[in-house]
């Protein structure tokens, strides 16, 4: 089997999964609170960005510190309990096929899953700044040259992270831990921008994008994304756990 058939057939298994539920419902919850607190927007935290600016970049920031790094972590662990159940992953691995196969096909299906949020957020942006402006009575919709780009920034900085937190899944075969390490690795993301090595730390990359372009939509010119160290760091980090994680897969059940 190659690497496009196994990963349609994991995304078979998906189907009968909660994973794209649990993509939606924090959404959900994230927009609720923005929209009836979208008058709040009409008072920018840094001056010189416009209410419509503030609103996509406030709502994106409540999105890249939480809501984006939890559901990775769960589709990660989830993806990998599918096998785990009923001894699945050695039925797999009884297949002819590698076991690094199996693991880029579930990690293809992990990445589309991170764009189908980022895309499924990006509608809900668009969705409700237009609810948020009948309700406010202001303009609180951000033109699409600005709102895709955004979006599409974010996916693209929430690689290495994701490569991270697949490559826990498959080293820590307890799913508490793998969630829980991960969820941990949540907590100093703020903290490590502020660093001058915040480029080593994968998790922070999709906060980082959304502080620097806050600042660039405020006018603040000093305010723009260093791509170097970033970009060389990223792909190696990337590189790194994206082989790691194809080495180890089904590692520890070939012994048993």
């Amino acid at each position: 089997m190659n690497i496009l058939s196994l990963t349609t057939m994991e995304f078979y298994k998906i189907k009968r999964s909660k994973i794209l539920l649990l993509l939606t419902v924090p959404l959900i919850l994230l927009w609720l609170p923005n929209v009836i607190n979208a008058h709040m927007s009409a008072e920018p935290v840094m001056e010189g960005i416009s209410p419509a600016n503030n609103f996509l970049i406030q709502s994106f920031m409540g999105y890249v510190w939480f809501i984006l790094p939890a559901s990775i972590i769960v589709c990660t662990v989830m993806l990998q309990q599918m096998e785990r159940t009923n001894r699945g992953i050695l039925k797999m691995l009884a297949l002819p096929l590698h076991p690094s196969a199996l693991s880029l096909s579930k990690f293809s299906v992990l990445l589309s899953l991170t764009a189908l949020q980022c895309a499924l957020m990006t509608g809900c942006y668009l969705l409700c700044s237009r609810i948020a402006s009948v309700y406010t009575g202001a303009d609180l919709t951000s033109p699409l040259e600005t709102a895709l780009p955004l979006a599409v920034s974010v996916f693209l900085s929430a690689l290495p992270m994701t490569a991270l937190y697949w490559t826990l899944a498959v080293i820590l075969k307890t799913p508490v831990f793998s969630m829980v390490l991960g969820l941990a690795t949540m907590v100093p993301s703020v903290l490590f921008i502020n660093t001058k090595v915040w480029f080593l730390y994968p998790t922070c990359y999709p906060f980082y994008v959304i502080t620097q372009k806050y600042g660039q939509l405020a006018g603040d010119t000093a305010q723009k994304i260093d791509l170097l160290p970033w970009i060389p760091a990223a792909a190696s980090i990337f590189i790194l756990c994206l082989l790691l994680s194809c080495l180890l897969f089904g590692h520890g059940e070939k012994k048993h």
